[in-house]
C-alpha cells in the first residue's frame, strides 16, 4: 500500500503576510487524514501581536481585533503547532502542505521569535520530516502545464474540493488529498516512500530554483536570487 493510501496530516497556515520570515501566524490548522477523509483536527487562532494588514484580512478573513479578543498568546500557537508536527514525525508520519517552504520556514521564524525549541530540537536532533509538497511534486511531474499553481488552480486540476480557500482547514485538508491525487495519477510518485520522496522534492525544488533564478537573469534581473532550499528556508540572504 502506497503512502497516499495510509494516514497523512495537512497541514496550513494563514498569516498577515507573504515574508515568512517576517509575517506571523494568524490561524494554522492539522487535520489527520485517512483515506481522503478528516480522521481528526486540530486549529488554532492566534493573536499575532502586531497589526494584521488590510490585505491579509481580505485574504483569511481574520480582524486584528478579532484575533486580539479571541486568539492565543502568538508564542503558545507556535510551541503546540510544532510540538504536533514533531509528534507525527517523530513517527514516521508525512506532513503534508501545499508551498511547504512557506509554512515550515514561517513556523521556524516564529518559534526564533520567541525563543522557543526548534523543530529539529524537538526531534533530538534529526531534520524535519518526510514532508509532502503537492506544489512542488506538481511542479515536478507537470511542468510543462500551462496556468496557475496557486493550490485553488491546482485542485481543479486533479479534480479535488476546495471548499473554504485560505481558511486553514480546508486548506490542510485539500492539501492532503490533494497529495493523494498527484499520487493516483503518477504511479512512480505513489511507489516512492515518505522518506524518499521527501529526498527528491529536495532536488527536484533545488533544481526548478537553480532553473528560475537563471530565467530571471536572462530577463534582466542580473541580481536575482531565488532559495533552493526546502522545506526550510534559513532567514540569512534574500530571497524571490
Amino acid at each position: 500500500m502506497g503512502w497516499h493510501q495510509e494516514l497523512l496530516i495537512g497541514f496550513d497556515l494563514e498569516t498577515t503576510g507573504t515574508d515568512p520570515f517576517e509575517a506571523r501566524i494568524v490561524t494554522a490548522a492539522v487535520i489527520e487524514v485517512r483515506e481522503g477523509e478528516p480522521a481528526g483536527h486540530r486549529e488554532w487562532l492566534a493573536d499575532p501581536g502586531v497589526p494584521i494588514p488590510a490585505d491579509a484580512v481580505a485574504v483569511h478573513g481574520i480582524s486584528a481585533e478579532r484575533a486580539a479578543a479571541e486568539g492565543l498568546p502568538a508564542d503558545r500557537v507556535a510551541d503546540a503547532v510544532a510540538d504536533v508536527l514533531a509528534g507525527y514525525w517523530a513517527t514516521g508520519v508525512p506532513v503534508v502542505a501545499y508551498n511547504a517552504a512557506f509554512d515550515l520556514t514561517l513556523l521556524a521564524a516564529e518559534l526564533r521569535r520567541h525563543r522557543l525549541p526548534s523543530l529539529s530540537d524537538r526531534l533530538g536532533g534529526a531534520v524535519p520530516g518526510p514532508v509532502i509538497d503537492p506544489y512542488t511534486i506538481d511542479r515536478e511531474v507537470d511542468r510543462y502545464r500551462r496556468g496557475k499553481r496557486t493550490l485553488e488552480a491546482v485542485c481543479a486540476e486533479y479534480g479535488v474540493v476546495l471548499d473554504a480557500a485560505h481558511d486553514a482547514s480546508a486548506d490542510a485538508l485539500a492539501a492532503a488529498r490533494l497529495a493523494r491525487a498527484i499520487a493516483g495519477r503518477h504511479p512512480k510518485v505513489a511507489a516512492l516512500g515518505p522518506a524518499e520522496l521527501h529526498r527528491r522534492q529536495i532536488e527536484w525544488h533545488a533544481a526548478w530554483a537553480a532553473d528560475f533564478q537563471s530565467f530571471l537573469r536572462r530577463k534582466g534581473n542580473a541580481g536575482a536570487v531565488v532559495d533552493g532550499t526546502w522545506p526550510l528556508r534559513e532567514p540569512a540572504g534574500e530571497t524571490v
